[in-house]
């Protein structure tokens, strides 16, 4: 909690100058909240970087696959960097989230979870980045090249992304949670600069 609030303060001003952005690029609020399930199975609303038009719900699916045009000019750049996760730090802080631990998923998603999985996963507090969001980086292209998206992510990307979660729930220390931390900056600095691809 501590590095939460160091961090929101480090980032005040890049979070306002985003903030503002967004503003200017299109209507609507800076920020986007969302109903996600947290430890032990509760729920919270959990805060991003708005990246979408406001209508976007009521425009597509809950996946976002692909060129979306429902994502805005700026959104492009701020899902590409993660950019779009800082406000989460304010999660953090509430203590609904940590910094490092698996990624909250939408209800829907997690009433699909194997109960043996779905306890180590929801054992512990979600996160704002974990290894399973570093290996499934480029998740939306994948998503994007498979013939039916919402099957490829429920039966094929979701069931890996919580084996990873588990693992790392069982086995997660400081060390290993700096080494994420780490992969996740070093990432976020490539995406947005436009270098390398997502990951290793």
């Amino acid at each position: 909690m501590t590095l939460a609030a160091a961090g929101l303060l480090l980032m005040l001003p890049l979070m306002a100058l985003i903030a503002l952005v967004i503003r200017i690029d299109s209507p609507g609020p800076a920020l986007f909240r969302q109903e996600r399930v947290g430890r032990g199975g509760r729920t919270f609303r959990i805060h991003k970087f708005r990246t979408m038009t406001v209508d976007a719900a009521a425009r597509g699916p809950a996946l976002t696959i692909g060129a979306d045009d429902r994502v805005t000019r700026v959104g492009r750049i701020l899902r590409r960097s993660k950019l779009d996760e800082l406000p989460q730090l304010l999660d953090v802080l509430q203590g609904a989230m940590s910094i490092v631990g698996p990624r909250p998923e939408l209800p829907r998603y997690v009433a699909l979870y194997p109960p043996a999985l779905r306890d180590k996963v929801l054992g512990v507090r979600p996160g704002i980045t974990d290894p399973a969001s570093l290996q499934f980086a480029d998740e939306n292209a994948l998503l994007a090249r498979a013939d039916d998206p919402e099957r490829e992510y429920v039966e094929v990307v979701l069931p890996r992304k919580l084996s990873i979660a588990a693992l790392y729930a069982e086995n997660a220390t400081i060390a290993t949670d700096v080494l994420v931390i780490a992969r996740t900056a070093q990432l976020a600095l490539r995406r947005f600069i436009g270098r390398g691809p997502a990951h290793e």
